[in-house]
């Protein structure tokens, strides 16, 4: 399944845009009933709490009195810890339960409203946040729901704020204007790139992309973007390999195409191919390729490219101590540090992308001639860069 995790701060509206997406066809999690669900009469979890906190937590009827247990739990550091570490397993194993039982939904949404600030946006292949700024929110609370202005803000700064969710997201949902104006945007949003994802997850295949130019990269938050993906992939494989930001993208002030390219390192390349179903779950399915290291050379590794339409990502699976991983990384370095040649490489790519489009080839022979046609380039700075692996 295509797994959505869904946020947004108090008074953003998350539940309006979660109800737009079940209308599109996905289904909801919900965390707030699950946390409502846990302490039902009846429920294990609601005695733990009367025997760790007092029968005074209970009301009349058995149901929790939810004032009684803030008050006994609040009351210092170490009685909130003892009621976080009966309630967050009885919440996980029972969100636990929710997933299993969509087991065989298509796209299946997270709504979280502490998302962020229980930094759980890793575990999903894409995170959406409603966005609407904290003044917007503060207003909506105060008309709304009666609140006072500080008791809203009060509740709006116990939240991440604005510029981290947004950091931590990968789709900001405007919901500052009409509900006819946000229903469109999650329309588009479903359409254009949450069905394709969730088709290309399930047939295994990489995104279709189209030719790419060259991005200004004061146009582009590629380090928030790579960030967010290996944080998902480290995750994803339990945080047991090193996941590396390589390629133009990962030089400040480059500009480059827009295909985040990153390498993942394993210790030989059996785990390479015992981890390409994982990654494949994980939205990267892969294919066992070469690196062309000049003069004939070639180097084994997997190549895996990602689902998701939206976002164009090349994952590169090398051995630790390969010729590839070394240059990657030693490359970036160079053009970081280098602005000489940083400008020369900028150079090279110009023209040969001027080169490929004259030609009037086709989008797939676009990408590969362009590819190939740097090999030249790059032999000379494998030659600077890795000499050893030239003799």
């Amino acid at each position: 399944m295509l797994r959505i995790g869904l946020t947004g701060g108090i008074g953003a509206g998350k539940s309006t845009v979660s109800a737009m997406l079940v209308d599109h066809g996905a289904v909801l999690v919900d965390a707030d009933k699950i946390a409502r669900e846990v302490v039902e009469p009846g429920q294990p979890l609601l005695e733990r709490l009367a025997e760790t906190f007092g029968a005074e937590v209970l009301l009349p009827d058995g149901s929790l009195n939810r004032p009684a247990l803030a008050s006994a739990a609040f009351v210092d550091s170490d009685r909130t810890a003892q009621l976080n570490g009966l309630m967050h397993p009885a919440i996980r194993d029972r969100t636990a339960e929710h997933f299993a039982s969509h087991a065989d939904a298509e796209i299946v949404v997270h709504d979280v409203p502490l998302l962020v600030e229980n930094s759980m946006t890793p575990a999903y292949h894409l995170n959406l946040l409603v966005d609407v700024p904290a003044e917007v929110r503060l207003r909506r609370l105060m008309d709304s729901r009666g609140m006072g202005r500080d008791d809203a803000a009060a509740r709006i700064s116990r939240q991440a704020d604005d510029e981290t969710r947004r950091a931590a997201c990968d789709v900001i949902i405007d919901n500052s204007g009409s509900v006819a104006e946000t229903k469109a945007a999650v329309g588009h949003l479903i359409e254009s790139r949450i069905r394709p994802f969730a088709a290309n997850l399930t047939a295994g295949r990489r995104a279709p992309r189209t030719v790419l130019d060259l991005v200004d990269p004061a146009d582009a938050d590629w380090a928030g973007d790579a960030q967010r993906v290996v944080a998902k992939l480290r995750h994803g494989t339990s945080d047991e390999f090193t996941v590396e930001h390589i390629g133009s993208t990962s030089v400040p002030g480059l500009p480059a195409k827009d295909v985040i390219d990153l390498q993942l390192l394993v210790p030989d390349l059996i785990a390479a191919r015992e981890l390409e179903p994982r990654l494949a779950e994980l939205g990267y399915p892969g294919t066992e390729m070469s690196d062309h290291l000049g003069e004939g050379g070639t180097e084994p590794k997997w190549f895996h490219a990602n689902t998701d339409p939206g976002r164009a990502v090349n994952l590169h699976v090398r051995t630790a101590d390969s010729v590839g991983a070394h240059f990657a990384r030693a490359f970036r370095d160079l053009l970081t540090e280098d602005a000489g040649e940083r400008e020369r490489y900028l150079q090279v790519k110009r023209e040969l992308a001027a080169e490929a489009k004259a030609a009037g080839v086709t989008d797939a022979q676009m990408t590969r001639t362009y590819a190939e046609s740097k090999e030249l380039y790059f032999l000379e700075m494998r030659r600077r860069l890795v000499p050893d692996s030239f003799d």
